[in-house]
């Protein structure tokens, strides 16, 4: 996927987060932080289902890539740990304060960079819905929050951090 800006409004709490030279991280990536170097959420390992994806993810999910990295570049990027970002998702309705994951690849086998998904428990979730979707839409405003940086999603385990 290409750059794109998916900050909508509120305080974006940056960082700035090593990336390694390898890594390719495009601007609206959701990151992970692996030891000490922010990925993207595709990078991360099968965890052999979207639910284990979900939770290995949120237990490290650090933000939204502020600034791209191409392979090569060693310098770090700024990443949002909180603020109210626009993201692609499947069709579907939207409640205030849903609970929102990092949806899965149509292989089944990994996540994907900027496509969410509601999820049913906070241990899979990195955000919550901002603006209600009374009827089926592909893009939602949700309130992200950074589980290395903030203890994650109220009632989430920042476990693994």
């Amino acid at each position: 996927m290409s750059d794109k800006m998916r900050w909508r409004y509120g305080d974006t709490n940056p960082v700035v987060a090593a990336v390694d030279a390898a890594t390719a991280i495009e601007i609206g990536d959701l990151v992970w932080l692996d030891t000490d170097d922010a990925k993207p959420a595709s990078s991360q390992a099968d965890q052999g289902s979207e639910g284990a994806n979900q939770e290995a993810f949120a237990d490290k999910f650090l933000g939204v890539a502020m600034q791209r990295s191409r392979s090569g570049d060693t310098a770090g990027i700024r990443v949002a740990t909180t603020g109210v970002f626009e993201f692609d998702c499947p069709s579907a309705a939207f409640e205030l304060g849903g609970l929102i994951g990092l949806d899965e690849n149509s292989g089944g086998d990994g996540l994907l960079n900027q496509q969410v998904i509601e999820v049913g428990s906070s241990m899979y979730a990195i955000a919550r819905v901002a603006k209600r979707e009374p009827s089926a839409t592909t893009s939602v405003l949700v309130d992200i929050r950074s589980t290395v940086m903030t203890g994650g999603i109220e009632g989430g385990s920042p476990s693994g951090v």
